[in-house]
């Protein structure tokens, strides 16, 4: 079985999420970069479904930048077998990104696409669902466990009331919730080692794909601070303040 992972380079988890003094979007310059955490968890699903020998190959797509470079090696270290670049400066809306996924998924024909089920920069949860269309594949999203039984994936998704598991015919779209897996941290050799992985770097203009964005950014602002709490004595003075402010809240 061949599996294709799709990861994105976003503004490292940890660090705290600034807003451009003009208010056009998110600071990125001289900000610390990794792989979306969610894209991890689809990585480390693929790696343990090609250490259970149900995988023989295991490719890994990026789309941007030339520095998205990191987080295919990144995935290389963790267990992939070869990586791909769609390379491009622009900064790509939802539908770009999938269609030139769907280009990536028609070259390659894996059995198996599986993508973090959303990025944590924009929180858009649209491109495993958009790609599972443009390629006419059945899906699964929210995946928090896979298991595969011949040409057949049964996958466990997080959903509103608990937990639902379907059954899905390959080939198949998958999106990878955090209760997937624990993502491995690559040993040094594995580093090393990645490095020596196939990495083909190709221009997004070479899969003939309209990248014009459709929307447009009025303005990005950061969320108002909080006020500052309170400590209270005991009980029944939190108690008179709830009351308090009830009150005047009727009084409104």
């Amino acid at each position: 079985m061949k599996i294709l992972v799709a990861v994105k380079r976003v503004v490292d988890h940890n660090v705290r999420i600034r807003v451009r003094p003009d208010g056009s979007g998110v600071e990125t310059n001289g900000v610390r970069m990794s792989m979306n955490p969610f894209c991890k968890h689809a990585v480390e699903a693929a790696v343990q479904l090609a250490e259970a020998g149900q995988a023989s190959e295991i490719v890994v797509v990026s789309i941007g930048p030339k520095a998205s470079n990191d987080v295919i090696l990144t995935a290389l270290a963790m267990g992939a077998h070869r990586g791909i670049l769609v390379e491009t400066d622009a900064a790509l809306e939802t539908l770009a990104i999938a269609k030139l996924l769907a280009k990536v998924v028609d070259e390659e024909q894996p059995d198996l696409v599986l993508l973090g089920k959303q990025a944590v920069d924009d929180d858009s949860n649209h491109v495993g669902q958009m790609l599972a269309a443009l390629t006419n594949r059945p899906q699964a999203t929210f995946a928090s466990e896979i298991k595969l039984d011949g040409h057949t994936l049964e996958v466990t998704r997080e959903v509103d009331y608990g937990r639902e598991t379907i059954d899905l015919a390959l080939p198949a779209i998958v999106t990878a919730d955090l209760r997937l897996n624990t993502p491995r941290n690559a040993a040094l050799p594995m580093v090393m080692k990645a490095r020596s992985k196939p990495l083909a770097v190709r221009p997004a203009a070479e899969f003939g794909v309209d990248l014009t964005p459709r929307l447009v950014v009025e303005s990005v602002a950061p969320p108002a601070e909080r006020a500052a709490g309170t400590t209270v004595a005991s009980a029944i003075d939190l108690a008179d303040i709830i009351v308090a402010d009830v009150n005047e809240m009727e009084a409104i």
